[in-house]
């Protein structure tokens, strides 16, 4: 039987992690590629194991995803060593980078501001690395007929946050891609779709400044009563990569439990 393989971006934690465990139980295997440290390598080795624990196979590269020639040289390597003539095939590309400046776009000094650098390299990372992550593969053969491809939005994309503004920017750079990779990939049948997840308590959520009054508010607001969880999107995933869901493409779909179409804070 023709293995299937997901290629996960930002594998190691949060939304990228929880989805790349839920596709391994539903028979995936996972090339994941993630940017961590020492300290924080206890969570890759967790996010393997439970990946091993389904039966599958866990490939991970500690890598920056937005580094050209590591890029080529890691698609390289899985045309190499994992793939064969008869089934080259990625069957779904999961795009959930969380790596940007949280700056202000106005101060009182240089120093107080986001640079042109930093702006560019947040787009760049959380955004048009998805156009080329998706070019590799094509280039290479390694996209199913059928595939799947998901990126990782949010509610910022459209609302403005304090210091989040070229992150923001990123995401709405990122829902854009989505958009012309569905129609330039509707040939393929592969199908392209942005996931808008709610408030949810993730390592890259803590690094927004007064993140804790954001986990609350939306708690408060939300019809169910509870935060998005990593799991509810990995879930989300699932279920748009089978086959019924070849249908849907081109979209930002919400999965907050409805937070997301609430403005207001009422009783219970």
């Amino acid at each position: 039987m023709q293995k299937k393989w997901a290629l996960v971006l930002g594998a190691s934690s949060g939304f990228g992690g929880a989805s790349a465990v839920a596709l391994a139980k539903e028979g995936y295997n996972i090339f994941g590629i993630h940017l961590d440290r020492q300290i924080t390598m206890p969570n890759v080795s967790n996010i393997v194991k439970k990946i091993e624990k389904t039966g599958q196979t866990a490939v991970f590269f500690n890598m920056n995803a937005a580094d050209q020639l590591r890029r080529n040289d890691i698609l390289d390597e899985i045309k190499e060593r994992f793939t064969t003539k008869e089934h080259p095939y990625i069957h779904v590309l999961v795009h959930s980078l969380a790596f940007g400046t949280l700056k202000p776009y106005v101060g009182a000094s240089p120093n107080d501001v986001i640079s042109p650098a930093q702006m560019s390299m947040t787009l760049d990372v959380m955004a048009h690395t998805l156009v080329y992550w998706t070019q590799g593969l094509l280039f290479r053969n390694l996209f199913a007929k059928g595939g799947r491809i998901f990126a990782l939005t949010s509610a910022g994309s459209q609302t403005v946050i304090p210091n989040y503004g070229a992150v923001s920017a990123a995401k709405a750079a990122l829902e854009a891609h989505i958009r012309q990779l569905a129609v330039e990939l509707g040939p393929m049948k592969i199908t392209a779709n942005a996931i808008m997840a709610g408030v949810t308590d993730t390592p890259a959520l803590s690094k927004i400044p007064n993140s804790e009054l954001m986990l609350k508010s939306a708690k408060s607001k939300n019809p169910q009563n509870r935060l998005t969880t990593p799991e509810d999107v990995g879930k989300t995933i699932v279920l748009l990569s089978k086959p019924e869901a070849d249908w849907i493409s081109g979209n930002v779909i919400g999965v907050d439990g409805g937070e997301y179409i609430v403005n207001y804070i009422g009783e219970k």
